[in-house]
């Protein structure tokens, strides 16, 4: 899996500094979620969805996006090159535990908030497997992040859930490739 050149502290402090309200787990996994479910326009979609218009001519929008794009174009690649797909846009390992979790829990909530917006063609359904892991992706959001207590098993289990939510997003990107694929 690719990793971002990006810091995801600095890209935190961007975030805020543009007046977005969501972190920088959320704003990859909504783009994640437009990418693999198949928008075309991801890119755009994912900048209206973060930046009102108003604010484009901003120098921390712009900043912001600046960075935003290397993001975007990082994970786009990643998900359609050969290699294994892209990495989740998380902190660093040395970051605390519950800061780490609930990145996840937002990246997944982000996700699911990028693939309701992406859309599906009408009458399209999602294959049981699929449907089963954007369920569970459901749960994770749910996760009880003051549970942990930073045991090695809380560690395993997190690292267990970070690699199942790839597995669902890629998942998710190749049931609609291929079906776009069908389509075509």
């Amino acid at each position: 899996m690719t990793e971002s050149s990006l810091n995801y502290e600095r890209v935190e402090r961007q975030l805020a500094s543009a007046d977005v309200e969501s972190s920088g787990a959320e704003v990859h996994g909504i783009l994640c979620g437009l990418i693999c479910a198949g928008r075309e326009d991801a890119e755009a979609r994912w900048f209206a969805e973060l930046f009102d218009e108003e604010s484009a001519g901003d120098l921390l929008v712009r900043e912001c996006a600046q960075s935003l794009k290397v993001l975007h174009d990082e994970t786009l690649a990643a998900v359609k090159g050969p290699g294994l797909g892209f990495t989740p846009f998380f902190p660093d390992e040395d970051t605390p535990l519950k800061v780490r979790a609930l990145a996840v829990a937002d990246w997944t909530q982000g996700f699911l908030y990028g693939v309701g917006v992406a859309g599906v063609p009408a009458g399209y359904t999602f294959s049981t497997e699929t449907q089963d892991a954007l369920n569970a992706l459901t749960e994770i959001t749910r996760m009880d992040l003051d549970s942990l207590q930073g045991t090695e098993e809380d560690e395993e289990s997190l690292m267990e859930i970070a690699e199942f939510i790839w597995v669902a997003a890629m998942l998710v990107h190749s049931e609609r490739v291929a079906d776009d694929s069908e389509r075509s």
